[in-house]
């Protein structure tokens, strides 16, 4: 199954990149979204993913941008599937620096990563990503929402919060699509994940009260399908409200 690059927002000097899938369904393999954000004549990339889907995610970025220019890759949590390519990256991208949890710096170098000096370790309480033209990317806690040290990042020029595992669905074979537009049907694909991945209805109350005093018009997680304003209004009121984790540990147990 093929699906292009769209842009989820675009003007002059600012753009923001849903990247294309282009990888076969394999039986067993963790579907992953793959984000960039053009920033005049900055790149940032937002959990470019794991060594299985690298060729194919560098060849769609470069088809964007010069791979000099990207100058910050962001990383929400730890997984595999999010940062076992960080190597690689680095490599093909020399000005970038790389942002990741304190909690999970001292884990890179099972990935590989020995030369710490591109690395932003990033406080519980969040922080920012300053771009040369001014705009800042603001990076919002979101602990526990699965991993213990865990950020998403709010994009304000294109109004996009990219949610890493928060609003992740899980797609039937050959039903996958790139914007979600129907939140009944697609609640279904999202609802399994969130019960068991997610630990307390606590922490979920907590991200969206933080998130919601922000402007959003996509919500980007990582894996499953961007949620269009609408959608994603009722996925935040849904997950405020969504018990989980240990809220239903008897039955998982």
């Amino acid at each position: 199954m093929q699906f292009k690059t769209i842009p989820l927002y675009e003007d002059e000097n600012h753009k923001f990149y849903l990247l294309g899938w282009g990888e076969k369904e394999e039986e067993g393999v963790v579907q992953v979204n793959q984000y960039l954000i053009i920033d005049g004549n900055e790149g940032i990339l937002l959990d470019p993913g794991g060594a299985h889907v690298f060729a194919q995610v560098l060849a769609e970025v470069a088809e964007i941008i010069d791979l000099n220019k990207i100058k910050h890759i962001f990383f929400t949590h730890q997984d595999p599937d999010v940062v076992s390519g960080i190597t690689l990256w680095m490599s093909m991208t020399p000005n970038s620096k790389v942002y990741i949890s304190e909690l999970w710096v001292r884990f890179l170098p099972h990935f590989g990563v020995y030369d710490k000096k591109r690395i932003v370790p990033i406080p519980d309480k969040g922080g920012k990503i300053k771009l040369a033209s001014g705009v800042n990317l603001e990076i919002i806690p979101a602990h526990y929402l699965h991993s213990t040290g865990n950020h998403t990042l709010y994009d304000p020029v294109a109004k996009v919060l990219f949610s890493g595992d928060i609003g992740a669905a899980i797609f039937p074979p050959n039903g996958r699509y790139q914007i979600a537009e129907n939140f009944d049907e697609h609640v279904k694909l999202m609802e399994g994940f969130h019960k068991r991945y997610m630990l307390a209805n606590a922490v979920c109350k907590k991200w969206v009260n933080a998130v919601s005093k922000y402007e959003i018009d996509y919500i980007a997680p990582q894996h499953g399908a961007v949620m269009n304003k609408e959608v994603s209004m009722r996925f935040l009121e849904w997950f405020k409200n969504l018990k989980c984790g240990i809220d239903i540990l008897n039955q998982i147990y």
